[in-house]
């Protein structure tokens, strides 16, 4: 159970360079010139959600556009007593989901600006496949200011 705990921790915290602290994401983002990918999740609930990190945001060609030009933030909402946040974390991601995710959609994935503005917003897992999520991710970063 430990190591399943650890696993989810990394999958969903720590893989691919997700931010888990949005002010500092759109820091981040206004420094680099990059634009934020903001993902609701429920890490040990949400099957939809787990697929999404393995099918799309754990693949290559995702991570390569990622590093070059985005900011990922994860707001993660986990059920289980074993994988709670902690409260300070917990307070952020429910700010952040009054704010973008009021109908507590999961997975819900928003394309946002670096002052937080919403571009795009995926509800559910997309029907598309990772390179798919890219190309679209890439045509919409390259048609905005």
């Amino acid at each position: 159970m430990r190591f399943f705990s650890l696993f989810i921790v990394l999958l969903f915290g720590l893989a691919a360079g997700w931010e888990t602290d949005f002010e500092e994401a759109k820091e981040k983002a206004e420094k680099e010139h990059k634009y934020i990918l903001l993902n609701f999740s429920g890490s040990d609930w949400c099957g939809p959600c787990i697929k999404m990190h393995e099918e799309i945001f754990e693949k290559v060609s995702f991570k390569n556009f990622a590093d070059s030009s985005l900011v990922l933030v994860n707001a993660d909402f986990p059920r289980l007593k074993k994988n709670q946040l902690s409260k300070d974390q917990q307070k952020k991601n429910d700010k952040l989901a009054d704010k973008y995710d009021a109908d507590g959609i999961f997975p819900l994935t928003l394309l946002l600006n670096a002052e937080g503005k919403v571009l795009k917003t995926w509800e559910g897992y997309p029907s598309m496949t990772a390179e798919q999520f890219v190309d679209q991710l890439k045509s919409l970063c390259n048609d905005r200011p």
